[in-house]
């Protein structure tokens, strides 16, 4: 299954997208695994979620660009149940960058709560290099994280920055060398397990909903403007040279 679901530890939940040959790229059917998978663990016992990629090279490199998602009427719903982006969790969540996190595979982390990152990933959000809107919460949350000049450098020039740079700027909490992410990942994962289940809910809940507050008349104008890119043909030249491996010439 290419989301796979363990329980290493009493109370810790570890999440592994796995799709290794695509740079644990997201299909659709791993999108939709993955908003089911939410609520089931949002109704568990679990008192943490780590997320982490398989193998030693990618996080996540964003939805499967070979796949047509425009045909898809439901897109921006299902996107926001699959990479959280307007949905809340009370379960904390800690992400054990493994690899390069970009496109989605980044705004999945933007939806944790602690972020561990390998020394040597790469990280950003390369959507409009290829024609595409970042719709899965980039555009919306960076801004609000990370600050107004990181974030529309990063979301207009598309360029992707490394584990240490992204630390600089607060977009990751903790870089180690690869081996210890997700060693890492598990023993913060572990402190939170140990704490009171109904405080760190409380907090998680709290935090959560004032962040939701601060962006919720936005969603709409959001999802707006990721139709129209998505209908442009600026996208279908992007995607094409994508798959290519080439460089689009708008």
């Amino acid at each position: 299954m290419p989301i796979r679901v363990t329980e290493p530890q009493r109370h810790i939940v570890l999440i592994t997208i796995d799709n290794e040959a695509r740079r644990n790229g997201l299909t659709r059917a791993m999108f939709e695994e993955l908003a089911l998978l939410w609520p089931r663990l949002e109704a568990s016992g679990a008192r943490c979620i780590v997320v982490t990629g398989q193998g030693s090279k990618a996080f996540c490199s964003g939805a499967d660009l070979s796949t047509d998602w425009t045909s898809d009427p439901n897109l921006d719903e299902l996107v926001d149940r699959a990479l959280l982006k307007t949905q809340v969790l009370t379960k904390p969540l800690v992400a054990a960058i493994n690899g390069h996190a970009v496109a989605g595979g980044l705004e999945l982390i933007l939806s944790c709560d602690i972020r561990i990152a390998a020394r040597g990933a790469k990280l950003g959000f390369p959507e409009v290099q290829w024609g595409i809107f970042p719709s899965g919460g980039g555009a919306l949350k960076l801004e609000g994280q990370i600050g107004y000049t990181w974030a529309r450098d990063l979301l207009l020039s598309g360029r992707l920055i490394t584990s240490e740079e992204a630390s600089m700027i607060g977009l990751v909490g903790e870089v180690v060398q690869p081996h210890d992410v997700l060693v890492t990942a598990m023993q913060r994962a572990e402190k939170i397990a140990e704490n009171s289940p109904i405080a760190v809910t409380a907090v998680k809940r709290f935090l959560s909903r004032r962040f939701a507050q601060a962006f919720a008349n936005d969603v709409s104008d959001e999802e707006r403007e990721a139709r129209d890119v998505r209908a442009s043909p600026d996208r279908v030249k992007g995607v094409k040279a994508f798959l290519s491996r080439g460089r689009p010439n708008y």
